[in-house]
């Protein structure tokens, strides 16, 4: 899923979250790339999808940067709520790779300068996330072969972490 708005950031985060799905082993013709006009459409876009049950997880890109007015606030918080709420009622991982950057220069440098790509860990994310779905549920995730083989054994998502340390020269935070 990703946001056309500001895209000289969103294309960034898209390559990079798309490089980090292939080193997981994912087929690229097994990616599906779903684009909306904005942050804010990407929660119902997003649920949209995870109601099919097609998907092991949904990776959600986008940017927004704060303006002069209350609007970066009101979206970031129903995009955040979004996102969460479509993940937790659909029981299908959304990784979260929306930023929120106060400036230009930040979004710049989460998106592959200084702050390492901020795309390819929501895609190591979903990676992992659908790979703990499918490990305590103890059977198959329902997406068909067809579709990106997102449950990747933990052990292959570890794989890739070094490698984003090694390109961004700094380790990998994880939220808990």
């Amino acid at each position: 899923m990703v946001a056309r708005f500001n895209s000289f950031i969103t294309e960034r985060l898209f390559q990079s979250a798309f490089d980090g799905l292939l080193r997981c082993g994912a087929r690229s013709e097994d990616i599906e790339i779903a684009r909306v006009p904005g942050a804010f459409e990407i929660p119902s876009a997003a649920r949209a999808l995870a109601e099919t049950k097609k998907f092991h997880a949904i990776v959600c890109i986008g940017c927004l940067l704060r303006g002069d007015t209350a609007h970066y606030d009101v979206i970031v918080n129903e995009v955040a709520r979004g996102i969460g709420q479509s993940a937790q009622e659909t029981g299908v991982p959304h990784a979260f790779g929306v930023l929120t950057c106060e400036t230009l220069e930040q979004a710049i440098d989460r998106a592959g300068l200084k702050m390492g790509n901020k795309g390819f860990e929501a895609a190591l994310t979903a990676v992992e996330m659908a790979s703990l779905k499918q490990a305590i549920s103890g059977r198959p995730s329902p997406a068909s072969a067809k579709r990106i083989p997102l449950s990747v054994p933990n052990a292959e998502a570890k794989k890739v972490r070094p490698e984003l340390e090694k390109q961004t020269g700094s380790k990998t935070k994880r939220h808990k």
